[in-house]
């Protein structure tokens, strides 16, 4: 069973291998739904623009957002602060790992209902369980962040999670918090591949703030592969990541 819907502004497609109802489906979505509602910071009414109008004290956000907080909280330590939530005016934004959480999530809901091979992707972040109707690993392409219509690489994945982080779609939305005011234009994208989408998601944006020193901080995550595109076009990837690469 396979479906597409436009949610948090973007397409999320979801495949459950064995799938003959749609029960399992809708309950992803109706979650992504959820997390929607609680994270946008384009709609006046979610939880964290409340947080951010002082309309909810901390101690009485939701489980939902506390958890979400304190993984960014972990995420700009262990990134030496270039993975960052607050913005300038001391609003928070927790965009860079609320995708990634959200699609972990919903991976733990189909595998709750017995379904082993599946796969789940969110504006082109990916969690990838089993096998796909093939038998075979799941097949994940890389977009050339210079055409999205091209493909540069093919990747398997085999209960991985793979996020690419990139100013070729949105402009620059990320930045360095050590130098907040300089753009980052020596890299056009960065993809990790992680042992699931949250940690992948996490580190990708954390490395993309880095700029052309990101590949050699994700070379040195243990289970962690990654794949950068600079300015010219020129690629580089970590010394494992050869060993998900089909074409």
């Amino acid at each position: 069973m396979h479906d597409t819907r436009i949610l948090m502004g973007m397409p999320i497609t979801v495949e459950i291998v064995g799938a003959h109802d749609a029960k399992t489906m809708d309950a992803v979505f109706d979650f992504f739904n959820q997390v929607d509602a609680r994270f946008s910071t384009y709609k006046d009414s979610s939880e964290i623009n409340a947080f951010n109008r002082g309309e909810i004290l901390p101690a009485n956000l939701s489980a939902e957002m506390k958890e979400v907080l304190q993984l960014s909280a972990i995420t700009r330590d262990q990134s030496r602060g270039y993975f960052e939530i607050r913005k300038a005016d001391g609003t928070l934004d927790p965009s860079g790992i609320v995708k990634g959480w959200a699609i972990c999530n919903a991976a733990k809901i189909v595998s709750a209902d017995g379904y082993k091979n599946f796969y789940i992707e969110a504006g082109g972040d990916i969690q990838a369980e089993g096998l796909n109707a093939d038998g075979v690993a799941w097949r994940v392409g890389i977009r050339s962040p210079f055409d999205d219509q091209e493909i540069i690489k093919v990747i398997a994945l085999r209960g991985q999670g793979m996020a690419t982080s990139g100013t070729y779609v949105r402009g620059q939305h990320i930045y360095n918090p050590h130098d907040p005011d300089k753009r980052i234009e020596d890299i056009l994208s960065l993809s990790v591949i992680g042992p699931d989408i949250l940690e992948a998601d996490r580190f990708a944006t954390a490395a993309f703030a880095m700029g052309a020193r990101g590949i050699y901080f994700i070379e040195n995550l243990p289970g962690f592969e990654g794949y950068m595109v600079n300015a010219q076009g020129i690629a580089t990837q970590t010394t494992g990541f050869g060993a998900y690469v089909l074409s």
